[in-house]
């Protein structure tokens, strides 16, 4: 058998309604972790799906439980020779609330439904749609060579939307267990949906909230305007302070001291689209100089994503006494994540607001990871993929949302290579979540091509065996 063979079996299972069928399965269990009654449920997705599936395919498993996860994790092993590579597959059931009053009409999160080139269900794409194609794959794989080829461990986890609470300690107390020579796996959008991609670490991420508290109550603004202070234009001024009117950073410990050039390199044919339903790239917003694909994937960001003085719902003609303000910065490796909060503090005391008050908020906190371009599995993954879909995918430093990469790359000590099956405008964390069924068709074939490979010399020159 050949690796046509086995991208060919890939083929056959999306077009004969295999995957189809499997993932419309999944999706109906609402594995949502931020419900706390849906524990079961959580505990259900490992015991009705992943296992059966991974055993099948000849997999050992194992659940492991800790006190710190919200959900159980799953870890599937084959062996087939110590000697060999050994590669190490990631992703996670569980998914974000469902929130099914808010779906268009006739559609819901728990039942997968076909219209047009879509497929709409909640974890369509984020995340039981993408590693239901790896297994896929392997299972394509294992049907044309009767083996891998290569050493395979996988781990589910069912906490990742609750910001994977207990996957560090997991990790950690199983480095024996999970050691391998390099992470693949699937989360996340692609560049553009019609672009193969690869990303190679994610970008840190950390909330925070800015506050003033003036006084105990409100006062009308006739009696008091101009005499007392308003905690809301106060706010503003602190804020903008932070950024400039077209958004770049003006705290230097927020930024990196340089884009490095092989990120440069990898980024110079990415360019930033998110499709028809996607907003607009606005040029002029962001660190002057960077072209979009370096702002978003090779430098920080900073956000207001709330804002609030006085009652929005119904102004009254009084001065707040308050104002709040819940802030994030997206950095990238060379920011110090320990400098980020007092960089800020010292940043608004010299700018004259010391009596804004700062804490983190209770939101994970994600630090950035990123492989180098140019690892010896990094061009490995690209020459496979090219040679899947005759055309070379774009290769992202870092994914430019938040993902726990850095557990995989520091605790675990792997190259991390992840291949998105989804695409920008997917409304993941969203009502109307879907998949692109061509995207996941495609996936197919690149998983094939990809898992193939690896069984072959050019994956052990790769691991150095």
């Amino acid at each position: 058998m050949t690796r046509e063979t086995a991208i060919a079996n890939a083929e056959r299972y999306f077009d004969e309604g295999g995957y189809r069928a499997d993932l419309a399965r999944r999706v109906a269990i609402p594995t949502e972790s931020q419900n706390p009654d849906r524990g079961a449920e959580l505990a259900r997705y490992l015991d009705a799906e992943m296992r059966p599936a991974f055993e099948k395919l000849g997999f050992v498993c194992r659940v492991i439980e800790h006190p710190k996860a919200k959900g159980p994790f799953l870890l599937a092993t084959r062996i087939e020779d110590p000697k060999l590579p050994t590669v190490f597959g990631y992703g996670h059931g569980d998914v974000i609330r469902g929130l099914d009053e808010q779906w268009r009409k006739g559609l819901s999160p728990w039942e997968m439904k076909a219209e047009g080139d879509r497929w709409y269900g909640r974890g369509t794409a984020d995340n039981k749609g993408q590693h239901s194609i790896n297994i896929g794959a392997m299972a394509a794989v294992l049907a044309a060579r009767g083996k891998l080829g290569f050493n395979a461990k996988y781990l589910i986890e069912m906490g990742e939307e609750m910001g994977s609470p207990g996957l560090r300690e997991v990790c950690e107390a199983n480095k024996a267990d999970f050691a391998a020579d390099m992470l693949l796996a699937s989360d996340g959008p692609r560049l553009r949906a019609e672009r193969p991609t690869l990303f190679l670490g994610s970008r840190g991420s950390i909330n925070f909230d800015l506050t003033i508290d003036a006084r105990a109550g409100g006062h009308h603004s006739g009696n008091w305007g101009g005499l007392i202070s308003n905690p809301g234009l106060q706010l503003a001024h602190a804020i903008s302070t932070i950024a400039g009117p077209t958004g770049q950073i003006r705290i230097p410990e927020w930024v990196p001291a340089e884009l490095p050039e092989s990120v440069r390199r990898a980024l110079a044919d990415c360019e930033v689209d998110g499709g028809a339903d996607g907003p607009a790239v606005e040029p002029w917003w962001g660190e002057p100089g960077l072209s979009p694909a370096e702002r978003v994937f090779g430098w920080c960001s900073f956000e207001v994503l709330a804002f609030e003085t006085g009652n929005p719902r119904n102004p009254v003609n009084a001065i707040p006494p308050r104002a709040w303000a819940r802030c994030q910065l997206r950095f990238v490796v060379g920011v110090e994540p320990a400098r980020i909060l007092p960089a800020l503090r010292a940043h608004l005391d010299r700018h004259g607001f010391p009596f804004v008050k700062l804490a983190p908020s209770r939101e994970a906190f994600f630090a950035a990871s990123r492989l180098d371009p140019e690892h010896p599995w990094v061009r490995f993954a690209v020459d496979s993929m090219r040679r899947t879909s005759n055309a070379k995918p774009a290769i992202l430093p870092n994914l430019g949302g938040s993902l726990p990469n850095d557990i995989f790359s520091e605790v675990l000590n792997l190259a991390t290579v992840w291949v998105p099956h989804s695409y920008p405008a997917c409304s993941q964390h969203a009502p109307d979540e879907h998949l692109l069924p061509a995207i996941a068709r495609e996936g197919l074939r690149l998983m094939a091509g990809l898992y193939w490979d690896l069984g072959e010399p050019a994956a052990r020159e790769a691991a150095g065996k």
